[in-house]
């Protein structure tokens, strides 16, 4: 494209260089032979006094003698015989005889072609009645004097205004094909993998709205990558809460075959899980412009009904578990379902990084600008807090993918708020997830204290034999 419009501009330049030198030219040449003519009728008129006074030879030759041409060698004068005078010639004869006598006869000027050059011949009426022609020699070289060095000129200037065109036209070009160039190799990147590349906007208008169309598909391009990677490693990251029951009812079974098989299946289960949320794409957290436009929930109802759930495994597993702050309803700006998938991720999290018999607590504090849960265990810890907060990053457990405190983290700052990880009370960690409200919340039990808050405080879960019926539907239905 670049040099498309740079052979355009050329050709469109070089005809129109064209179209005015080579009449300028001609003018030129024109108007050297102009002048030189007409100085040499000049030179001739010098004659006309002297020729209607006197034909004497003497007098003639000094007023030929006194003119530029005269004494240069270059006019002569020719009078023809009257009234018994002998003709008279002066001078250097360069023009044809016929031509000469074609003068005398019409009485008007004119140019012969004479060998080196022109004869001008002026003819000039004398008293006798004759025509006397005066004939002036202007060598070739006085006619083409100075055509040249303008013919030049305007050859200098027309190559200059040519280059000064195609050197604009690359110029533009370049401007052009540049941005045009990039938008394609950022196209190109991108097709092949490379989601960063994007295209800075630059050069004409129509090339700036592609690139900023172009930066917006990429992103959204992006948005939806991570939005898939996200959904798959999330999916994939809650079906650890039902493999978890199922790993722990297979751990039940007894021995034989069928229980050993059965068992095996559920490893092999729970590898391509990991393998699968292994595979996920890194995705960045989700956020939302504003809480007040998303359907809350209650979590001290979600934290009922999921302890509910898992209580009867802790039982299982001989862990005391402790529940605080869920007396009262408390209103969060978040949806049901991503409260339910937090909860089960940082729950199962304490079932499968803790040993059987590990207690683990949960509270609920109702402040009047947040609402903090905190799932704390007797587990030991995790080692490192900073990067157990990356996405994909165990922070030190082996066997896990890192996802729950992703899940519990996203769900945390689609509220403003964030995810915490600290020592607990109990020895183990402690996660604590803080969500922002839009207004303060009405009724509730305020923050809470050393465990205890609302009506249903603090209790703890021992092995009856309600519970047992409770865990044996948990496992049949599982």
């Amino acid at each position: 494209m670049r040099w498309a419009l740079v052979k355009v501009v050329l050709a469109v330049s070089v005809m129109v260089v064209v179209a005015f030198a080579v009449p300028l030219g001609l003018v030129v040449k024109e108007m050297a032979r102009d002048r030189v003519f007409t100085n040499a009728e000049r030179q001739a008129a010098t004659i006309g006094p002297a020729l209607a006074i006197t034909t004497d030879r003497g007098m003639l030759e000094r007023a030929t003698l006194s003119t530029q041409a005269g004494s240069d060698g270059r006019m002569a004068v020719h009078v023809p015989p009257a009234d018994g005078a002998p003709a008279i010639d002066l001078g250097t004869r360069r023009a044809a005889a016929s031509d000469i006598r074609t003068v005398e006869r019409v009485g008007r000027a004119s140019i012969s072609a004479v060998p080196g050059g022109f004869a001008l011949l002026q003819p000039t009426a004398l008293g006798t009645g004759v025509t006397a022609v005066v004939e002036v020699y202007v060598p070739e070289a006085d006619v083409t004097r100075g055509v040249a060095t303008a013919w030049l000129v305007l050859a200098g200037v027309g190559c200059a205004l040519v280059m000064g065109s195609v050197v604009f036209a690359d110029r533009l070009g370049r401007r052009t094909v540049r941005p045009a160039r990039r938008l394609a190799d950022a196209a190109q990147a991108l097709g092949e993998g490379m989601l960063g590349a994007r295209v800075p906007e630059e050069g004409p208008p129509e090339l700036r709205s592609a690139a900023v169309a172009f930066n917006a598909m990429a992103d959204q391009v992006v948005q939806l990558l991570d939005a898939e990677g996200e959904f798959a490693a999330d999916l994939s990251h809650r079906l650890r809460t039902p493999l978890t029951v199922l790993r722990l009812n297979a751990a039940s079974l007894g021995d034989g075959p069928a229980a050993e098989h059965t068992r095996e299946a559920v490893a092999r289960l729970e590898r391509e899980v990991d393998t699968l949320i292994g595979s996920a794409r890194e995705a960045k957290p989700r956020t939302t412009g504003t809480t007040g436009s998303v359907i809350g929930c209650d979590v001290s109802e979600v934290v009922r009904e999921r302890m509910d759930f898992w209580s009867a495994l802790a039982e299982d597993e001989d862990r005391t578990v402790r529940v605080a702050g869920i007396g009262a309803p408390v209103r969060i700006p978040v949806a049901r379902p991503e409260m339910v998938a937090a909860l089960d991720a940082l729950l199962g999290n304490v079932f499968r990084h803790t040993a059987e018999g590990t207690a683990f607590a949960v509270d609920v504090h109702n402040a009047p600008d947040a609402v903090i849960v905190l799932v704390s265990d007797a587990g030991p810890g995790i080692d490192d807090p900073r990067s157990a907060l990356a996405r994909g990053n165990s922070g030190g457990r082996p066997g896990s993918t890192g996802l729950g405190l992703d899940i519990a983290r996203r769900v945390a700052e689609s509220t403003g708020g964030d995810v915490r990880i600290g020592r607990s009370v109990l020895g183990g960690a402690e996660i604590r997830i803080w969500l922002g409200v839009t207004t303060p919340p009405r009724g509730g039990g305020g923050r809470g204290s050393g465990g205890s808050g609302g009506g249903r405080g603090v209790r703890g879960l021992g092995r009856t034999g309600h519970r047992r019926n409770r865990s044996d539907r948990i496992r049949s239905s599982t």
